[in-house]
Parts: C-alpha cells; structure tokens; sequence
C-alpha cells in the first residue's frame, strides 16, 4: 500500500476542491482520482478533529452550495448506522487509519411504512493509498473500524450537495427511516 509521494494539507486540498466545476459533482471518477492523487497531511486536520468515546463525530470542515467536507473521527470498534446519502454522491478517503465501508443492496424499501429488506453485497477497506467513491446506483452502506484494526481512524467525506437528512437501515430487524444529520464540531468549532 504505497502512498503517492505528494501530500497536501487540508487548506490546499479544499482550494483545489473549490475549483471543480458543478459538473464533477455529478459523476464519481474524477473526485475519486481527485482524493487518491492529494492525500491529506494528517496532521493539517487536528484543528477539526473531535473524538467521543460514545459515537463518532462528524466534523464540518468545508461548505459550499456543492457540497459539504467533513472529517469523521472513529474510536477503535466505532460504525455508522446502514444509511444512503439522498441521492446525493459521497467519496472518502482515510488519512488516518484504516476503515470498513459495508456496501447493501435495498431488495424494497417503504419509508412510509417504516419497512425495508437489504442484503450486504461487499466489504472494501479504505486506507491512505485507497479512497472510494459511494456508487450512485448501490448508495446504501455503513462504514465502521473493526476492532482488530485495533487504531483510530480519521475519515474525510466530501458530499455533493449538502444534505441534513438521510435514511437509516436495520438489516436485523427490517426497519428503515428517516433521521436528521448534525455536526459535532463546525470550522473547528462545537457544533449547535
């Protein structure tokens, strides 16, 4: 797992992301290559991280009326909920750590009614060198750092449009609904 030789920090990775025109919010490939050829230097993140023993914390670093960066904090053995994005493309990537993205297939859904089915189709890892993109035809996934990773991880989040809702799964129990997104800290600063 080489990392490409050129790290930036997070100030010149967000003044190159503001330079992409609407269009490439649309498709994935060229943000994927984007993250994938300008990893983040860790440590230019420590203004925005935030770690809670309890949950991960979703940390806004970056908004415009495209989209929104965040960096997630993930304590050893913490996950997302299953959740998709709105119809909205997501890509990561890991500058620290390395983190599980639990990809689903929704056989049927009625958010009204409060009912799902959705079967796991793929397990990637994501780390330094690997970043990924959320397929827009297979959107709903969770991400979690497994406990024999047994590390911290930092995950950073780009999501075209911003969006404060999305829905949550439960494989287990059939169930699916609606919940409101929050951000734990904003520009580095507590969250409302």
């Amino acid at each position: 797992m080489a990392i490409a030789a050129k790290q930036v920090s997070i100030h010149d990775f967000i003044s190159e992301l503001r330079k992409f025109p609407e269009s490439a919010f649309d498709r994935t490939e060229q943000l994927r290559a984007f993250l994938q050829e300008n990893p983040i230097i860790p440590e230019s993140l420590a203004p925005y991280l935030t770690w809670d023993r309890q949950h991960y914390t979703r940390n806004l670093v970056d908004k415009t009326h495209l989209y929104e960066l965040l960096a997630i904090c993930w304590e050893v053995g913490q996950a997302s909920s299953v959740h998709n994005h709105r119809d909205q493309n997501c890509w990561m990537a890991v500058p620290t750590g390395r983190l599980l993205v639990e990809n689903f297939h929704v056989v049927h859904q009625d958010i009204a009614a409060g009912k799902c089915t959705i079967q796991a189709t793929e397990t990637v890892e994501m780390n330094a060198s690997q970043p990924c993109a959320v397929d827009p035809l297979e959107p709903v996934h969770r991400v979690f750092n497994p406990r024999e990773f047994n590390q911290r991880a930092v995950s950073l989040h780009v999501y075209s449009r911003p969006f404060d809702i999305c829905v949550v799964y439960s494989a287990e129990q059939g169930t699916c609904g609606e919940i409101e997104l929050h951000y734990t800290t904003e520009y580095g600063k507590p969250g409302k």
